[in-house]
């Protein structure tokens, strides 16, 4: 385990936090695997890259990554250790030999200098307490003309699920929750700014694009919703306020999500910017 300068984040993703989202990894990907290819052909991994992924989770992008860069390696990094566990479990039981995990704080971590030809990340760079810090130190590990491909949200009122949680306003005190800020979910939803955070960490070539996907949250509106409220901001809310308060809740949501069943399940739309960068300095030939 490396040092954790990110202690707060640290010790939600080692708690209740990263253990529901390790139990539920094949959900989570079910929400948030459109991103994935799209993430992928942005990084234009070949064959033999080696391959750096941050914020990893579950390892589901990790994998991917090493599953495209056949004769190279993929490096999953999170600081949190349930969800790497499940990672490791996921790789060994799917056979993908060139992968390995670490836990550790990206922004501090000893990688070692130009070590990656990509650096990739689904959801993973919204979390730092020291963005540029984190920037600068994955800059470091990319060799010259490395590429760095990462998917962040968008703005909160383009997300769906998070429309549907806005409806219970006045049954749960959601106070700013979803407001753009950090660290968090919702901490780059400025292009400008991450222009301005990856210019300062090094990077060249920055470009913002912005990528809409729908997600499947559940069978029907009320998984959806039994889902939601179990995950760590949901569950932080409902602990927030009555039991009464907490199944108005639940029947609020269920309600608000009926009219997003289709197709077997419940649907909501993402909407996330596709970053991309380089470091600068002769590729490799």
């Amino acid at each position: 385990m490396g040092h954790f300068a990110n202690t707060a984040q640290a010790e939600a993703w080692n708690g209740y936090e990263g253990a529901q989202w390790a139990r539920s990894q094949e959900r989570w990907d079910a929400v948030n695997d459109g991103f994935n290819q799209p993430l992928l052909d942005a990084a234009a991994i070949s064959g033999t890259d080696a391959v750096l992924d941050i914020g990893c989770g579950a390892g589901r992008t990790t994998r991917l990554a090493a599953r495209r860069a056949a004769r190279g390696r993929a490096l999953g990094l999170d600081l949190s250790g349930p969800m790497l566990g499940r990672a490791r479990e996921s790789a060994a039981r799917e056979g993908v030999a060139n992968v390995a995990f670490v836990q550790g704080d990206a922004q501090v971590h000893p990688l070692d200098a130009g070590a990656f030809d990509a650096v990739i990340s689904r959801y993973g760079m919204t979390f730092f307490t020291d963005p540029v810090a984190a920037f600068t130190n994955l800059h470091r590990a990319l060799r010259p003309g490395g590429r760095l491909a990462f998917i962040c949200a968008a703005e909160a009122e383009a997300n769906e699920w998070l429309a549907a949680l806005a409806s219970l306003e006045g049954i749960l005190p959601l106070g700013g929750f979803g407001k753009a800020g950090g660290p968090g979910m919702f901490s780059l939803t400025d292009p400008g700014r991450i222009r301005d955070l990856l210019a300062a960490g090094g990077f060249d070539g920055v470009d913002v694009r912005r990528v809409e996907v729908p997600g499947k949250w559940g069978a029907d509106a009320a998984d959806a919703a039994a889902f939601l409220l179990d995950s760590g901001p949901g569950r932080h809310l409902l602990g927030r306020v009555t039991p009464p308060a907490q199944e108005a809740a639940r029947r609020a949501l269920t309600s608000a999500l009926v009219r997003h069943e289709a197709d077997g399940g419940v649907w909501l739309r993402s909407s996330s910017w596709l970053v991309t960068a380089v470091r600068g300095g002769a590729a490799r030939g």
